[in-house]
């Protein structure tokens, strides 16, 4: 059971994190030149160094003990690990290749699709008016698709990779920082074999770019850190219906730098379809409070 002052401290974490997020395409955008996937491979690497050098600092002669998790937690943050790397896969190459408002639109349908695992999964309860807004969602992604003539994939991507990745990190026993770690860790084996793969082929943009490239490269790990750290921290003080209320924040965030600072093609189709998921999350926002009032409970 999570008291007040728990839950006030994941609002405020929760609020950070999408915040940071919803920034974050700014960042990678002064990544030029640079492969999705040395980017990716990067942030893995660096993710290690930055999350054991903090801990180590934290915990001290205790680091390594607090290390220590089982077998069958470490094959599930094997998963959640792969599920999160997807997730900065597609997000990076969506960014570097001008989808900006593809990745807004799949973090819209994120909450959605966590209210959908939070019932079938955790048990938590679908009000009517809460299928309501999955229904309007549903049909305003299917229509886009119809309008564009192919699925929304990197939105629909973005959103199931991020809401399978936090329905499993919610369940494990494992604090945030050490789960991150374990998730680093077993990604880096493979992020360090794709650099030497990839060094062999050609030059790494890491060791022959310009020294901004370069440290931008390695404080992606940072960049990556930060708001996993938070989502964690979060996710294990709230629920995911009210996680799903603050990721609302990275998407707008994320919109409107598509559309006013990024200049991409905000088209009738894109329109019509935003529109039906804002109308599904305000249905979505505004249910808990009619029934708070309506059975005189707190919000």
């Amino acid at each position: 059971m999570v008291n007040s002052s728990e839950h006030r401290q994941g609002v405020i974490a929760a609020l950070l994190t999408f915040a940071f997020w919803g920034f974050a395409p700014i960042y990678f955008k002064w990544l030029v030149g640079i492969s999705p996937y040395e980017i990716i491979a990067h942030r893995i690497v660096w993710s290690v160094c930055f999350v054991a050098g903090f801990l180590l600092l934290r915990d001290g002669p205790d680091f390594w003990r607090r290390l220590a998790i089982s077998k069958r937690t470490i094959a599930w943050l094997a998963l959640s690990g792969t599920l999160v790397a997807i997730n900065w896969l597609i997000f990076v190459w969506a960014v570097v290749n001008d989808q900006v408002l593809s990745t807004s639109l799949g973090y819209f349908i994120n909450p959605l699709v966590n209210v959908l695992l939070g019932m079938l999964f955790l048990g938590e309860r679908l009000t009517m008016p809460r299928w309501l807004a999955v229904m309007i969602a549903a049909a305003a992604t299917i229509y886009l698709g119809i309008y564009m003539g192919r699925p929304p994939w990197i939105a629909l991507m973005l959103a199931f990779s991020f809401g399978f990745y936090g329905l499993i990190r919610k369940q494990l026993e494992v604090g945030p920082m050490v789960g991150l770690l374990w998730e680093a860790m077993l990604l880096s084996l493979p992020a360090i074999a794709y650099l030497i793969g990839f060094w062999r082929s050609e030059p790494l943009t890491f060791l022959t770019g310009d020294a901004t490239n370069a440290w931008l490269l390695v404080f992606s790990g940072l960049v990556t850190v930060l708001p996993l750290v938070g989502f964690a921290y979060a996710t294990k003080r709230l629920t995911l219906t009210v996680i799903g209320f603050f990721q609302y924040l990275a998407p707008t965030i994320s919109f409107l730098l598509a559309v006013f600072l990024f200049k991409e093609s905000f088209s009738t189709g894109h329109m019509i379809a935003f529109a039906g998921i804002w109308l599904a999350l305000l249905i979505f926002s505004l249910d808990p409070m009619f029934r708070a009032r309506r059975h005189r409970l707190p919000l």
